[in-house]
């Protein structure tokens, strides 16, 4: 499936039905009184958050939501029938955004969560609530109001409690897909992920938390260099960071540098996700090179006051101690 994250669709709700002008017209009744019915409620359009949704794809083919209007008023006190709400299903997550001003109108954080996009217009009123003592046989009726229109963006950011970080191909998708469900495409070259993937990790006691693979970060990141900076917003939600190092062949990467440049990434897009607690570890720690550098690179993180796990996603070592330490954090 493909993964959209933003989107615009222009809602309309229904217009309100117009009230009726008219009188009674029954045998054995002489001047029969007003019985113009009032007109019925336009439907509304409603954005209903919905946690079997992880895209906005849906909303990428049908861009056009228009609810149906009210009916009209009818005479011997009969009321136009009221038209039913348009639901729009959309991820939980979803940033909802006026498109003229940009002003953020709701951010749908929990299942269930409703938003009125498009607000039904009002029924207009039958003459039978126009006569009075002086005005018996009112022939006045009011017409339905319009119903709201807009243009809106929508924008997904990922629910999850652990972000998982790092260069491109440090590791991540094989991590998360080892110790969760989630089968993200892997391969040997740069930005093979390119859409985040969310995985939901179980451990021991049943305590499980949601982990989001976001697509690797370069240098730049922030000002839209790779394809990492589409993705930052999802890192915004998660209250834990786990950040994948790695001892690079490629010239001028190093596992603290590296750890020093995403860091700044994340700093000049939102300081406060640079605040965020990290677990840092270094990857792919089956490989020789790696193992035997390992001692000196927690040296050199431990100087700093970091920690520095070890950490291999295709044997499995180092683990249990990765997941322990995120649900620590977690929990702190």
């Amino acid at each position: 499936m493909q993964f959209i994250d933003e989107v615009k669709i222009y809602v309309k709700a229904g217009r309100g039905g117009d009230g009726k002008a008219t009188f009674r017209r029954e045998p054995f009744v002489p001047r029969g009184g007003p019985s113009g019915g009032d007109g019925g409620n336009g439907g509304s359009v409603i954005l209903l958050a919905d946690d079997q949704l992880s895209t906005l794809l849906d909303l990428r083919y049908q861009q056009r939501y228009s609810a149906k209007s009210g009916g009209h008023g009818m005479g011997r006190d009969k009321y136009g029938a009221g038209a039913e709400d348009m639901i729009v299903r959309v991820p939980v997550g979803t940033i909802i955004k006026d498109e003229a001003t940009g002003e953020v109108l709701a951010d749908l954080v929990a299942t269930g969560t409703r938003f009125v996009a498009a607000q039904g217009g009002t029924g207009g009123r039958g003459n039978i609530h126009f006569a009075t003592s002086t005005n018996q046989a009112p022939t006045n009726a009011e017409t339905g109001t319009l119903g709201e229109e807009r243009v809106l963006l929508l924008e997904l950011k990922l629910l999850a409690d652990v972000g998982l970080l790092g260069y491109p191909n440090v590791g991540k998708s094989t991590f998360i897909s080892v110790v969760s469900r989630a089968k993200p495409k892997i391969a040997d070259y740069p930005f093979t992920t390119l859409t985040p993937n969310l995985g939901v990790v179980g451990m021991s006691g049943s305590r499980s938390f949601l982990l989001a693979d976001i697509p690797g970060l370069i240098e730049g990141a922030s000002e839209g260099h790779g394809l990492g900076h589409r993705f930052l917003r999802h890192v915004e939600r998660t209250r834990v960071l786990l950040h994948l190092v790695e001892r690079s062949h490629e010239e001028g990467r190093e596992p603290l540098k590296d750890f020093d440049v995403i860091n700044r990434e994340l700093e000049k897009y939102d300081p406060e996700l640079a605040r965020r607690p990290q677990v840092v570890a270094l990857s792919k720690i089956d490989v020789t090179e790696t193992r035997e550098a390992y001692p000196a690179l927690k040296a050199q993180f431990a100087a700093r006051g970091i920690e520095l796990h070890a950490v291999s996603a295709a044997t499995r070592d180092g683990l249990n101690p990765i997941l322990e330490a995120l649900w620590k954090q977690l929990k702190a």
